[in-house]
């Protein structure tokens, strides 16, 4: 390549990663980089790079890949080799081929979110791996403080299969009750558990100081006429507890004799009303069950570690292999609300909208924003394994899923909070033929037409910019000369078709409709929602559930459409 050509080469490459705009220090790092040489004649290339740089900071992101793809092909094919060299996930401990079986156990009292996702994520993938079985569980044993909902049933199924995790096997705990009994009478009689029939706050002060419950040593005949009693009515809701034996001098008083049943009246399940009034504590119904069900490995969060000590005791006193258990850290966004019971509160408030909110972080509300599957799984395998608290930046998850509808998203000009423009000077009617995508010339083009008399619009959001340029380029269409600019009106008078005069004026690229169909943008920031109202090109063909591109401003996913009207989410830039 000539010296004019290598420049341009790296400016176009510098822009191209750089979201358009390339930055001449780089430029010229990266010139005299591959040709030394050339570091004596570096007063003389400068002026050379600082005009190529203006010239390629003035095109358009397309303009600047299409140039790149014409000189240097090369550059995306290296990008493609590097997205396929990714790492995936690490081999999985005490691992053999077909073998693994992992389960994932949501409570169904809300839906799941991106932090809970990674559990369900790294069982599903590791589990296809290694040619096992991935299970859901559904841990719905607490009809009283977390109770479970039967649209959350439905919700987690149909999130986990939108995320390409469809189970192998589907039970739910609230239909396991009597196998949790047959294990609470045999742990009795075999005097490795007991029934407590202390007050809270006495049997509390037993257990802080290391002290045994008066009732722990009665032999099993009396423990197994207590545990009827608990069974019959006897014993009232808070009267008695089913403990399991521990070492009353650990460290951690949580785990010290950890209540394994209680009793609920009137729990009016939603699955088995009230047939049963004594009910299964997590921890004793998730360790039986992962033994039941062959669970070779568990994943679960770091601050949940507490559980596989208390769980241990259980497997050795009946004699079973305790499963491979993969602590990983937290997993939080940026910005976002990942807590049910917060969420919940809010939806109560009305707050939020509901559980796909898109302020929230739930997997409805992502999927409501239009972020693709792909880009969840993706984000949280590149995540792994980490054992440290992650908070993953919202702009990391957009990248990803940009890459993912960049090129299938089709263009659309939307004018938010439309402002009439009047264009003086050019008698013809005009129809602008504009690419539904410019890397896809087979889709074919939409057409917005220029009449002469007649008002096009213009976004609200482009007032401070027009304020400041005297000359614009209407995108697609011609250069105009600004007469008139007000929040009621743009009056502008026909300067020139070509673009070329545009791009060596480096005017400002401005994008509008003629007339359009109604649409709405809700835009989550933070703890808001804004709304956005506009136009939308007309002939817009839209599908609801579909992403595409509002042409400088943004990926949106298209939410419904009610009659003439069109409702989008904002995905992100």
């Amino acid at each position: 390549m000539s010296v004019e050509e290598l420049i341009l080469k790296y400016a176009l490459i510098n822009a191209v990663q750089h979201d358009g705009k390339a930055n001449p220090k780089a430029v010229i790092g990266k010139v005299l980089g591959e040709n030394p040489e050339l570091r004596p004649k570096a007063r003389e290339i400068i002026p050379l790079v600082n005009e190529t740089i203006e010239k390629v900071n003035a095109m358009s992101r397309e303009e600047q890949e299409a140039k790149l793809k014409e000189i240097y092909p090369e550059f995306f094919e290296v990008k493609k080799e590097k997205k396929e060299e990714k790492k995936g996930l690490p081999p999985l401990p005490k691992a053999e081929k077909g073998k693994v079986i992992t389960r994932f156990a949501p409570n169904p009292d809300g839906v799941f979110h991106l932090g809970n996702a990674r559990a369900a994520i790294l069982s599903h993938e590791y589990a296809r791996i290694y040619g096992g079985k991935f299970i859901l569980r559904f841990d719905d044993t607490d009809p009283k403080v977390k109770r479970p909902e039967p649209i959350f049933y439905e919700w987690i199924l149909e999130d986990l299969e939108w995320l390409g995790m469809k189970p192998d096997e589907i039970h739910c705990a609230s239909d396991r009750l009597e196998l949790y009994y047959e294990y609470a009478e045999k742990l009795l009689k075999m005097g490795k558990a007991y029934v407590c029939t202390c007050d809270p706050a006495e049997y509390k002060k037993l257990r802080d100081g290391g002290k045994a419950c008066p009732h722990r040593e009665l032999p099993p005949e009396v423990q197994l006429e207590e545990w009827k009693k608990m069974l019959d009515g006897t014993y009232k809701e808070g009267d008695a507890v089913v403990r399991i034996k521990t070492d009353l001098s650990h460290p951690n008083p949580a785990v010290r004799d950890w209540p394994a049943l209680r009793i609920i009246d009137n729990p009016n399940h939603p699955r088995t009303g009230d047939k049963y009034r004594v009910w299964p504590l997590y921890n004793f119904a998730s360790a039986i069950d992962d033994h039941e069900l062959g669970v070779t490995h568990i994943f679960r969060g770091q601050e949940h570690a507490e559980n596989e000590t208390r769980q241990r005791y259980l497997y050795e006193y009946l004699g079973w292999e305790y499963p491979e258990a993969v602590h990983h850290g937290r997993l939080s966004i940026e910005g976002v609300v990942l807590s049910k019971s917060k969420t919940r509160k809010g939806i109560e408030e009305g707050k939020y909208l509901g559980w796909d909110d898109p302020r929230l972080g739930t997997i409805r509300a992502l999927r409501r924003r239009g972020i693709k599957p792909e880009a969840i799984k993706e984000i949280i395998i590149e995540v792994g394994l980490k054992r440290s608290d992650t908070t993953i930046s919202w702009d990391n998850l957009a990248a990803i899923n940009r890459k993912l509808v960049d090129p299938v998203a089709n263009r659309y000009f939307f004018v938010a909070e439309p402002i009439p423009m009047e264009v003086k000077g050019f008698d013809e009617e005009f129809i602008a033929k504009i690419p539904l995508h410019p890397d896809h010339p087979e889709r074919g083009v939409r057409e917005l037409k220029f009449t002469p008399g007649k008002p096009i619009y213009i976004s609200k959001d482009d007032l401070e910019l027009l304020k400041k340029s005297e000359y614009i380029r209407l995108k697609d269409l011609f250069n105009v000369k600004l007469i008139e600019v007000s929040e009621e009106k743009i009056v502008a008078e026909f300067d020139s078709v070509e673009y070329e005069k545009a791009r060596e004026n480096r005017w400002h690229m401005i994008h509008w409709v003629p007339e359009g169909k109604p649409c709405e943008v809700l835009i989550p920031i933070g703890d808001e929602l804004i709304v956005k109202e506009g136009l939308l090109e007309s002939d817009a063909d839209v599908k609801v559930d579909e992403v595409v591109q509002f042409e400088r401003f943004g990926f949106v996913r298209i939410d419904a459409i009610e009659g003439e009207k069109i409702k989008a989410v904002f995905a992100h830039k």
